[in-house]
């Protein structure tokens, strides 16, 4: 009696198991009608290996599933006024969400996109008018990944649609500085992007109208991160959001967002400061210092 028993409960256990997996899958697979396939954007310089390992690392397993685009030389001219000659390579899946979704960045090998962050690709986005969507970036091969920008401009620029040109430049623009200022000395990818996360901010808030108004904002913010940067860095700051405020891109409208990359930003720079490994590291090289003096003294 007791094993007939136990035997029902295993078959209604995988039933429900069953059951449970199918709506599951049914779920992942079904088509959002509202919003339409997700868009792919491969870049033009890859071969077909490569891009069959870019679907792989963007989950693309069916091709009739997402709707695909090129994005060239041309395009990255176009959109983001890179070099018409350059070879494309970083490649986007775009998947259009609900009012409220918010904008979700991914980069899915993040050791192969070197300059830029996701971060950076959520402030430069934003200033273009790209909400409610989530992006994933890849490439096989180590690229800056200006291109996946291009080719996210490209995606929200068909069927119809078109993103502003103004906001789209001074995007780029604001893109630019990003990568150009976490280049020097005593900067990093996420100060630099938590400098102009906190720049956007303020500006939601005090509504600056002066360009002096603009650039006192920014010089708070720079002083309140405890940055050192050249007053040509400030003009060039002071001068793209001066801009942005021209364009009259309303950030309060994204505030949520921005808070939301703000405390993305914290969270990284809190797990390298929490990372025992990080400061074992530290510890060890010191360390090393002290021993190297001592042997050097010990020798005389």
């Amino acid at each position: 009696m007791i094993k007939r028993f136990t035997s029902i409960i295993a078959v209604l256990v995988m039933m429900l198991f069953s059951f449970s997996t199918s709506v599951l899958a049914s779920n992942d697979d079904s088509i959002d009608e509202k919003n339409g396939v997700p868009r792919v954007v491969f870049g033009d310089a890859l071969s077909d290996s490569q891009k069959q390992k870019v679907r792989e690392l963007l989950d693309v397993t069916d091709d009739s599933a997402v709707q695909e685009y090129i994005v060239t030389g041309k395009d990255l001219a176009n959109y983001i006024d890179g070099d018409p000659s350059s070879n494309m390579y970083s490649s986007a899946k775009i998947t259009r969400k609900d009012n409220g979704f918010g904008l979700v960045i991914n980069i899915v090998n993040d050791d192969n996109i070197t300059e830029v962050t996701k971060e950076m690709y959520a402030n430069a986005l934003l200033t273009a008018g790209v909400e409610n969507a989530e992006v994933d970036v890849a490439s096989p091969v180590k690229v800056s990944g200006h291109s996946a920008l291009a080719g996210i401009y490209k995606a929200f620029n068909v069927d119809g649609e078109s993103l502003d040109q103004g906001r789209m430049e001074v995007a780029n623009e604001e893109l630019d500085i990003a990568t150009e200022l976490a280049d020097k000395e005593g900067m990093d990818q996420e100060k630099v992007s938590e400098l102009l996360t906190t720049i956007k901010q303020q500006i939601s808030e005090q509504d600056p109208v002066t360009k002096e108004e603009v650039e006192q904002i920014v010089k708070e913010q720079i002083d309140s991160l405890n940055i050192q940067l050249s007053e040509e860095d400030i003009a060039a700051l002071t001068d793209l959001f001066n801009k942005m405020k021209d364009l009259n891109i309303d950030f309060s409208k994204v505030s949520s967002q921005l808070e939301d990359i703000a405390k993305s930003i914290k969270d990284r720079i809190a797990e390298v400061a929490n990372d025992p490994g990080f400061w074992e590291g530290v510890k060890s090289f010191f360390i090393s210092i002290i021993d190297g003096l001592k042997n050097m003294f010990a020798s005389e």
